[in-house]
């Protein structure tokens, strides 16, 4: 059972293609944003991690298209961690149609937010210093280690 973050978006004509569909790579930046906020939720911001020296670059992506949204359509990102370790992470991510945020709040506790999906995807990641060599995140920064796991609501593991 897990814990989603919900943050809608209204799809922004500068978003779709000539056919008025969101182009692909858009729900990429999406899933950043729904990771970005999801990260935001657990008390961090990412400007300040960077400045402690830790990023998080994507490792691997995988996207699943299912139906298009179209301008001016409202959508739900939904994100969740799946797993976490000290030293990877990997986020779950759904693009839902509709804001869900009006009848379900910022938060859903379940194993599929319920909605249409649009993009079924998940992001990897690894923690790196600022030379992009791999650190442990949970030495790095116990404390917003802690606040992540927390947040995700799972057991840390090493």
């Amino acid at each position: 059972m897990g814990k989603w973050f919900l943050h809608p978006l209204r799809v922004r004509y500068q978003e779709t293609d000539q056919m008025g569909v969101v182009y692909h790579a858009n729900y990429l930046n999406w899933f950043e944003i729904g990771r970005t906020e999801w990260v935001r939720q657990a008390g961090i911001a990412y400007k300040e991690m960077e400045a402690r020296g830790l990023l998080l670059p994507v490792t691997d992506v995988e996207a699943s298209f299912k139906q298009p949204a179209l301008y001016d359509d409202w959508v739900t990102v939904c994100t969740q961690v799946a797993e976490m370790t000290g030293v990877r992470v990997r986020f779950e991510s759904r693009v839902l149609s509709g804001n869900l945020t009006e009848t379900l709040g910022l938060y859903f506790e379940g194993d599929e937010p319920p909605g249409q999906p649009l993009v079924v995807g998940r992001t990897r990641h690894v923690w790196v210093n600022k030379e992009w060599k791999p650190v442990r995140f949970s030495r790095e920064a116990p404390e917003w280690y802690a606040e992540m796991t927390k947040l995700a609501d799972s057991t840390p593991s090493e």
